[in-house]
């Protein structure tokens, strides 16, 4: 017969077995697969995903896409430094008020607010847009508006160039660019000058390797369609105008792409050019 000390350590080591096994069924369950397929672990999960802070001198904040959780290495690098220069830009307004002094300090409140989201995500790819608003004073706030493209395997941001042959001959590109920028600039405003891609005079048309992009989805799930070139106010015509977003579908510069992305491309843009937001 099993003594009651036999027995009270037989019991003990059949609880820690069965909390062993759920805490694995646990890690597996918590592991939850994201859109792009990735797993997104308990700890990226509760990363943070915003940040805010506010003062007499500066009001800042971030706000980032759940797209993002599923690339630690890409969130740890954006949360980290997009905080990193908000608190600079908070400390400067804070700095310039106080060098000023109550008499001379402005009557307004600096901010600066970061937001980026999700444009597309394809099998390789992970594509954001990042509206930065800023208010320093003077007439009117800048909102500056760029792209991010993430490679999740290499686990790195490439560029616009990575995405094109070496040495490719991107002038289809930049000609489709520049006419569809002519096209939107005169249902803006119907007596706008032509641009062209040469120099000289106020305003020019971008090359396209030259200009902030994000990868633009269309009929096929999970390929881009094209691309949305990016345009600030002042880049293509007065701050009046306000700025611009215009998609080139990939028909455009297919030929062109570098083999290790060509198949994130596909399918057709719902709409093509001028594909700026409208305020509401």
């Amino acid at each position: 017969m099993s003594s009651p000390r036999m027995l009270l350590i037989t019991a003990l080591l059949a609880t820690t077995a069965l909390a062993a096994c759920n805490r694995d069924k646990e890690t597996r369950t918590d592991a939850a697969a994201s859109p792009g397929g990735a797993l997104v672990t308990p700890a990226a999960a509760a990363a943070p995903m915003s940040y805010e802070s506010k003062s007499g001198s500066a009001n800042v904040g971030l706000k980032l896409p759940d797209a993002i959780k599923g690339q630690p290495d890409l969130h740890a690098r954006l949360f980290s430094e997009e905080v990193r220069k908000l608190q600079q830009f908070a400390e400067g307004a804070a700095n310039e008020r106080l060098e000023s002094g109550e008499e001379g300090a402005p009557n307004w409140t600096y901010e600066k607010q970061v937001n980026l989201t999700a444009a597309l995500e394809t099998g390789k790819l992970l594509s954001l847009k990042r509206a930065d608003f800023d208010f320093s004073g003077g007439a009117h706030p800048n909102t500056l508006t760029t792209g991010i493209l993430w490679d999740k395997a290499l686990k790195r941001q490439i560029g616009f160039n990575d995405l094109f042959q070496r040495g490719a001959n991107l002038t289809a590109l930049d000609q489709a660019l520049c006419s569809a920028i002519n096209a939107a600039k005169r249902a803006r405003v119907p007596d706008s000058k032509s641009l062209t891609l040469g120099t000289g005079g106020d305003w020019n048309c971008p090359r396209a390797s030259a200009t902030e992009f994000v990868l633009t989805p269309g009929t096929e799930p999970g390929r881009a369609a094209g691309l949305t070139f990016l345009l600030g106010p002042y880049a293509v015509g007065p701050y009046a105008e306000g700025p611009y977003e215009i998609a080139i579908p990939v028909s455009a510069f297919r030929s062109v792409l570098a083999v290790a992305y060509a198949d994130e491309f596909g399918g057709q843009l719902v709409k093509a050019g001028d594909v700026t937001p409208t305020a509401r």
